[in-house]
């Protein structure tokens, strides 16, 4: 009698024919499952007795649905009340899950905006990316910071706006340089009054609105004004405000006058890759693009791969009142229905065929085109640099995962390790991780501690995550910074964890610590070096350098906010704004610590119970 567990599990159309009597006309979300239990594909319908009849039938199918269909060993139903629910949940389960033939966002970073904030007599103006929970009015998105500080430095010019915080607002008395080279009217020491800056803040608003002729007609009129009343010194300020709004104006690129508010998306698929250019016009104004390389599910159709992405796109940002888009998709009215729900106002879905709209998409197109363009000669140079890898380290093949480790201290201060990772797209950086070192047990400069600390916590995550090396969060190669020590030491923490196959290389900095004569350490093998000039010796180094300055970078910002730490980040109930009370009254946390209950009291906004609150938690401490 043959063993159960050695039974091959079923496949295919028959086993997707089962499910059919089991199944009605309802809408819903479903998983196709492969014989290990890993998900192939999610996928909603209308129907989903109709939808599975359709992968029941043995003809009709593409190449990678019939291979999708052929691996499928088992399916999940999910019903949803309406197709819209079905939609979203889709999305939701395919970001979470990951599904091999699903398309896949994989970039999703939030954008910046730029907050005009009302919470202050005299608002600033300043970039934002996050939760707006700051009271004011938020102009965006914008594509990039980038994009976000060249219309700042616009607005400063034409408006004279500040962007210092309230706390250096308050503590100032002699206007900043900002005001002496005209990008801010100096409102800390009263040089402007509180009625003037409102009309500049009105102004500012109108021209992230789009009403820029307004603007300009309000500053010819005044400039005219003053140099009647012979205010030349004002109506000179004046005209240099006027002149550099002109310039701004001339300088932004494709400012579509019949488009106020849309996002253009475009998409380009060649050799079975994809990027999806999206450009954002908002008030009638070009606020840059960014380009996306979503993965396609080994091979989905344009119409899958775009509807995909703007589900996906927008599960997190508020849609445009319009999407102009380069392909159809086959639910545009219920993903318009979807985006209008959660906007609160419609959101519209076109695919433009004539006129302005046409043009805006096919630019778009062409970046997309371009963009991938250079994307796929970047991939095939990485490529030959990861063969180049595996040949000169003896690896089995090309390393679709590397992690680089490093760390960084000053005499064991504020210490931190930085892990990096790359592959054959490049760096990953939304892979990269730091470490906070915790173990107060370590000799000051302990580099071998920080080390085993780092590996032992990154290591023991993966096997609780992932014991069967299901996922890609497994590398296939280890870069460390350091010698045979070094190699010896990590290979022994591996070791204690039960990890003892996946490759390991020091790279030392070798004779006279010269770039270019490094020496790579493996375990049981002679150090050995590779020549000078060698392609792969540069990405080497390339790799030990951003691990290098990621970890850097994070020791820095972890001394930098214990150097601005106080003890009165300790002390329940008070926050930033109670916090700047304190020390523009008494000078120094130190000075709040000895204060009497009474004086505590008689800071501006601090409560009698928040005052008793402070000297207790100061004179309990003892």
């Amino acid at each position: 009698m043959e063993d159960a567990d050695n039974i091959p599990t079923k496949t295919g159309f028959e086993v997707i024919a089962a499910y059919l009597k089991t199944l009605d006309a309802s809408p819903g979300v479903y998983r196709m499952l492969d014989a290990k239990g890993a998900v192939l594909y999610v996928g909603k319908a209308r129907n989903l007795k109709a939808r599975v009849s359709n992968y029941a039938r043995p003809t009709g199918h593409s190449a990678r649905i019939f291979r999708m269909i052929r691996d499928t060993a088992s399916m999940m139903f999910l019903t949803t009340r309406t197709e819209t629910e079905a939609l979203l949940l889709e999305q939701n389960l395919i970001k979470q899950l990951k599904p091999r033939y699903n398309v896949l966002l994989r970039d999703d970073k939030s954008f910046p905006n730029i907050l005009v904030a009302k919470s202050h007599g005299y608002p600033a103006i300043k970039k934002h990316r996050g939760a707006k929970k700051e009271k004011g009015a938020y102009y965006g998105p914008f594509a990039s910071a980038g994009a976000v500080n060249r219309t700042l430095n616009q607005l400063q010019k034409v408006f004279l706006l500040r962007n210092c915080s309230d706390a250096t607002f308050e503590s100032r008395t002699r206007p900043c340089l900002l005001y002496q080279i005209k990008r801010c009217s100096a409102p800390c020491v009263g040089y402007v009054s509180e009625t003037e800056y409102a009309g500049l803040v009105s102004d500012a608003e109108k021209f992230l609105k789009g009403r820029t002729t307004k603007v300009q007609e309000t500053l010819a009129a005044q400039m005219q004004e003053a140099s009647d009343a012979m205010e030349f010194e004002r109506a000179a300020a004046l005209r240099d405000r006027l002149k550099a709004l002109t310039f701004v104006q001339g300088s932004q690129a494709v400012n579509p006058a019949g488009v106020a508010e849309a996002d253009v998306v475009a998409l380009h698929m060649e050799g079975g890759q994809a990027c999806v250019q999206v450009f954002f016009i908002r008030a009638n104004q070009n606020w840059g693009n960014r380009d996306y390389y979503p993965r396609t599910g080994a091979g989905a159709e344009a119409a899958e791969v775009m509807q995909a992405f703007l589900v996906q796109f927008y599960d997190q940002k508020d849609p445009p009142r319009q999407l102009l888009l380069s392909d159809d998709i086959e639910d545009a009215d219920l993903l318009s229905e979807a985006l209008s729900a959660k906007a609160g106002r419609k959101v519209e879905i076109l695919v433009p065929q004539r006129g302005e709209k046409k043009e805006l998409v096919a630019g778009a197109l062409r970046n997309a085109r371009e963009s991938l363009a250079r994307k796929m000669s970047e991939t095939a140079t990485q490529a030959k640099l990861l063969a180049g890898l595996a040949e000169a380290f003896d690896l089995d093949g090309a390393p679709a995962r590397i992690e680089v480790y490093d760390n960084s201290h000053i005499q064991g201060a504020h210490a931190v390790g930085g892990m990096i990772v790359a592959g054959p797209e490049g760096f990953l950086k939304s892979q990269y991780r730091k470490f906070n070192i915790k173990d107060e047990t370590l000799t000051p400069g302990d580099d071998f501690g920080m080390m085993r600390e780092m590996l032992t916590r990154r290591f023991k995550r993966l096997l609780k995550e992932d014991p069967d090396r299901q996922t890609a969060a497994w590398p296939d190669l280890l870069l460390i910074d350091g010698g045979a020590g070094q190699v010896s030491a990590v290979h022994g923490i591996l070791a204690e964890l039960g990890v003892e196959d996946v490759p390991m290389v020091g790279v030392a900095k070798g004779v006279d610590r010269d770039a270019g004569k490094e020496e790579f350490h493996r375990i049981g093998q002679r150090p050995f070096a590779l020549r000078r000039g060698d392609p792969v010796l540069y990405f080497i180094q390339r790799l030990r350098d951003e691990a290098h300055r990621f970890a850097i970078g994070a020791h820095r910002a972890k001394r930098s906010k214990a150097v601005g730490a106080t003890p009165l980040d300790d002390v329940p109930g008070v926050g930033a704004t109670r916090k700047r009370a304190l020390l523009a009254h008494f000078g120094s946390a130190k000075a709040v610590s000895r204060a009497d209950l009474s004086d505590l009291k008689a800071v501006d906004g601090i409560s009698e119970k928040i005052a008793e609150t402070i000297y207790d938690f100061f004179h309990e401490k003892g």
